[in-house]
């Protein structure tokens, strides 16, 4: 039978004792890259499903070394409360079976079920108590589920166990602490018992030991040579190769991602300084940095006077009696074999460009495939160049060297040097250019013309770089759109809308008039035009709502001619936002909404369109009269306004339409049953709706 509440008496909770939980998942090393989105994941999951059980908290924080995964939660209560959960069960006439149902899933008898009066008669209502249980066996029942079962990317299994973990799990530290002590959670996974045992710094202090709680875990770590929060790593990182580069005349090149990255590498960072041999600083820095990162995880040191990167910082996991020097030497040894494969691919780049310019590479690009079903990049090569050529008006730049920039923007693709580093790409182009001879303006186009690639990364200005990186952009959205290769989802494996909030960024940014339909036909005309202009103004909307205008003010502006220009689309939404914001403004869309309303069903009943035939002559008020003259005035001024894109300007004229029209509201009545001044009056309100329509589709507008 089932514990019951008496039906007049309510479940009290009494106020438990609280302690504080310490988890820690001692393993073999964690890839740096999963390490921070793992120790979310163990706080998210823990105290979501600690909370489910009834386990509230005051607050939790994860950590995360290489070789371990950590969590602190405080203000645990001892035990869950117990829950009083009321059922309602069947009438009291039911037919029997519906009864026996009930109560076999309670597991209840009829005596324990109450009978209350209810809207439909009598019915039968359970009470069932649910007793709270000890924090300790909670605890180990979630930590185990949620070991089992952790989200990460890939895992293994090892051993004769079935457990699955990113690298051999081998201790689990869970402790339950408070006032009185400290008590290890019951728990054990694939032979794996929970203890309040831990390990510090595998080389220099890899004896286990015990802790009562998460204070006393971190500092004995720290004493152990174990720095648990990845944030006081990578600060202690960056503050000394400052203060070495410093000291050498050289300043840090910032890198986060690197710093990040060399932070989930060590436990007890120890930062070192070496120096690059003189015969590698004539390489591109860029090739040096990227070399460096890529291979050896070093930062890179520039020196203050020269600009040139001289030296690198890489970053120890101990400390050692000869302060780093063996170490130190086993780095520069190994960079300076990177060095010199940099080195070569460099000078046979060279070779090859100052023999015949880009043109082998170009013919190169022949046999390389852009995509099975759009050709090779020798092809797309081609198409870049057409669309340059017709893409150069817009940005002012001369077609002919648009063209000739899109002839060799991608021949840097064939070169020996990004075959290795594919991130110097663009960057490469530029060297290679500028080593052919080619014009500034080519060679920066080359650079820039992937640009930009996220939303924090600069515009180019240049025009012969913003039309080569249009081009690249729109030919590569029409041709995926002619193949039916579109996003979905969360899906974008060929990052088209990347692709289409570049092309946003450099239309916007530099100002440009561009009419994307035109661009379209002329990239790829078999491309569902009208589809991919769609997508791009979903991709608008996201833009101009961080700029803190509304959807509905842009839909306004999207739904009038000329849509597929960016530039025109965004100065309309963004004057109407402001004049919206005014007293004018909100009142003037509350009279065009109501003119709207009256034409609109009057139409309707009418079976007929006002839309011409206001004569003054026909006004028997002022107030009409007055409506007349405002229009008179200002429908040539928004017109006009309008045509120049002088959005400022409409609005302002749209502003004076306002205070008319609220007297003619006030003082007329428009469905007189004079059908002359009836339809007259129709017609002047539609005059007025034309006006503002030609705006923005005002209708469109919320409120």
């Amino acid at each position: 039978m089932a514990n019951l509440c008496l039906p007049d008496v309510l479940c009290h909770q009494k106020v438990f004792n609280m302690s504080d939980l310490l988890i820690e998942l001692f393993s073999e090393e964690i890839p740096a890259r999963l390490q921070l989105k793992a120790a979310e994941n163990l706080r998210q999951l823990m105290t979501n499903e600690l909370v489910g059980a009834g386990l509230t908290y005051t607050g939790a924080a994860a950590f995360s070394t290489p070789r371990r995964l950590v969590l602190t939660i405080q203000g645990l209560p001892d035990k869950s409360p117990t829950v009083c959960d009321e059922r309602k069960g069947p009438r009291v006439d039911a037919p029997e079976k519906a009864l026996e149902g009930f109560l076999g899933s309670m597991g209840l008898d009829r005596a324990d079920l109450e009978i209350r009066d209810d809207k439909k008669g009598q019915i039968y209502f359970a009470i069932v108590q649910k007793r709270g249980r000890p924090a300790a066996e909670i605890v180990g029942e979630v930590l185990e589920k949620i070991v089992r079962t952790f989200p990460w990317p890939k895992s293994m299994r090892w051993g004769a166990g079935s457990l699955r973990w990113v690298r051999p799990l081998r201790t689990i530290l869970c402790l339950l602490s408070d006032e009185a002590g400290a008590a290890v959670v019951p728990l054990e996974i694939d032979g794996i018992k929970a203890s309040d045992q831990t390990s510090g710094h595998r080389f220099m202090a890899p004896q286990p030991f015990s802790v009562t709680g998460f204070e006393d875990y971190a500092a004995k770590l720290k004493r152990n040579y174990v720095i648990l929060d990845p944030a006081e790593r990578s600060k202690i990182i960056l503050q000394e190769a400052e203060n070495q580069a410093f000291a050498c005349s050289h300043e840090l090149v910032s890198d986060p991602l690197l710093l990040a990255e060399v932070s989930g590498l060590v436990e007890w960072p120890v930062v070192l300084m070496g120096s690059i041999d003189a015969k590698f600083l004539d390489l591109p820095p860029e090739v040096l940095s990227t070399s460096m990162k890529e291979h050896q995880k070093f930062f890179s040191l520039r020196h203050l006077k020269t600009g040139r990167i001289e030296r690198f910082i890489t970053v120890a996991n101990r400390e050692t009696a000869d302060q780093g020097d063996t170490i130190l030497k086993g780095n520069q040894k190994v960079l300076y074999a990177r060095l010199a494969d940099a080195k070569f691919f460099w000078e046979n780049d060279l070779r090859v460009v100052k023999a015949d310019g880009m043109a082998t590479w170009v013919a190169t690009l022949a046999n390389v495939t852009f995509h099975n079903k759009l050709g090779s990049e020798a092809e797309r090569i081609e198409r870049l160049a057409s669309l340059c050529q017709d893409l150069a008006p817009f940005t002012n730049a001369d077609p002919t060297v648009a063209r000739e920039a899109a002839l060799v923007v991608k021949a840097d693709l064939a070169s020996e040097m990004v075959y290795e580093f594919p991130d110097l790409q663009g960057l490469m182009g530029r060297y290679y250019c500028q080593a052919s001879g080619l014009a500034d303006e080519i060679a920066q186009a080359c650079e820039l013309h992937y640009a930009p690639l996220g939303p924090s990364d600069a515009v180019p200005n240049a025009p012969v770089s913003v039309a080569v990186a249009l081009a690249d952009k729109i030919d590569k959205l029409t041709a995926f759109w002619a193949i039916d290769e579109k996003p979905t989802g969360s899906k974008d494996p060929f990052a088209l809308r990347r692709a289409a909030l570049g092309v946003i960024r450099l239309v916007l940014e530099n100002k440009l008039a561009l009419p994307l339909l035109t661009a379209f036909s002329h990239a790829y005309p078999d491309a569902d035009a009208e589809n991919l202009l769609e997508f791009f103004h979903d991709r608008l909307k996201f833009v101009l709502r961080d700029q803190s205008i509304r959807h509905d003010i842009i839909d306004a502006a999207i739904a009038m001619e000329g849509s597929d220009d960016l530039m025109l689309v965004t100065r309309r939404a963004r004057a109407l936002a402001a004049f919206l914001k005014t007293a004018d403004g909100e009142n003037l869309l509350q009279g065009f909404k109501r003119a709207n309303n009256i034409v609109t069903q009057a139409e309707q009943n009418d079976g007929v369109e006002y839309s011409y035939g206001a004569d003054i002559k026909f006004a028997e008020t002022n107030e009409e009269r007055a409506l007349f003259a405002v229009l008179k005035t200002n429908e040539p001024i928004i017109e006009n306004a309008i045509h120049a894109h002088d959005f400022t300007l409409a609005m302002e004229s749209l502003a004076s339409l306002r205070a008319p029209l609220d007297g003619f509201f006030e003082a007329v009545q428009v469905n007189t049953d004079k059908q002359a001044v009836r339809r007259n009056r129709l017609n002047l309100l539609s005059q007025m709706r034309s006006v503002c329509l030609m705006v923005a589709d005002l209708s469109r507008i919320e409120g």
